[in-house]
């Protein structure tokens, strides 16, 4: 689950922020890996950056639905106020995105996504989410984007803050949801040098020892390389390959400082 614009240490100080993470595994040392946001979320699919700006692009390369796919894995991209259909607008000044931004929805950028209607089909309006939980089909791998208003890009570190309680509270409280799951709670991006001024992260789930700190260098390609070796589908070769996994917060010894 990915928030926006925040420095690690403006998030820490953030009362709801702080005792979440004492009730995880906080990562003191995550980063980002570009200004400005989509980057961000295309490396969290595919290893690198590709992009170096927020507008519409049209991806070749391949991705961690690859990945996931040819071993079978099931996935949905939960994205609010998406208006689903495979729409691919979604950014400023298009009157039919409201508060959803195509540049925090990485997957729609991937041609082998965005023109193949059983893989597009996976990318959902997030109210999907409730349904799934209930019925017993939420998927092995989900990505949640909040709307531009629920993140803080529109609003304040306090607004998400406030929504991210409201929505993640009963989904940690309901074995539906939290029955062998890890929840990883982080920002897109900080306001410093994204090399230098780390972001908040916590990983919260059965398999993570509460009240840990793991002072290790990780980023947004060491959560792809996470999750690739939490379903064993080997790699996609890029920066993930390059980047050091959750190796001290990992899905069967727990947390280590």
């Amino acid at each position: 689950m990915i928030l926006e614009n925040e420095s690690g240490s403006a998030a820490a100080r953030d009362p709801y922020l702080g005792q979440l993470a004492a009730r995880g595994a906080t990562l003191t040392r995550y980063f980002g890996v570009a200004h400005p946001s989509q980057p961000n979320y295309i490396a969290m699919l595919a290893g690198a950056t590709l992009v170096g700006d927020d507008g519409s692009h049209n991806l070749s390369q391949s991705n961690l639905v690859d990945l996931l796919e040819s071993a079978n894995h099931s996935w949905k991209a939960y994205q609010e106020q998406y208006p689903g259909g495979c729409f691919s607008g979604g950014n400023a000044g298009d009157s039919k995105s409201g508060t959803y931004a195509r540049k925090h929805n990485p997957f729609i950028s991937f041609d082998d996504v965005r023109k193949v209607p059983g893989r597009c089909g996976k990318i959902v309006n997030a109210s999907q989410l409730d349904a799934d939980v209930d019925q017993g089909q939420l998927p092995e791998f989900s990505f949640y984007t909040p709307n531009q208003n629920n993140d803080g890009h529109d609003t304040s570190l306090g607004f998400a803050s406030s929504w991210l309680r409201g929505f993640l509270e009963p989904k940690l409280a309901d074995p539906k949801f939290m029955d062998g799951t890890l929840v990883v709670v982080t920002f897109d991006e900080g306001s410093g040098d994204p090399m230098s001024d780390p972001l908040y992260a916590v990983l919260l789930g059965p398999m993570v020892a509460r009240g840990s700190v793991d002072g290790n260098r990780y980023s947004h390609y060491s959560l792809l390389h996470t999750v690739e070796n939490a379903f064993g589908i080997g790699s996609l070769g890029r920066e993930d390959a390059k980047s050091q996994a959750f190796g001290a917060c990992n899905f069967d010894g727990g947390c280590g400082p």
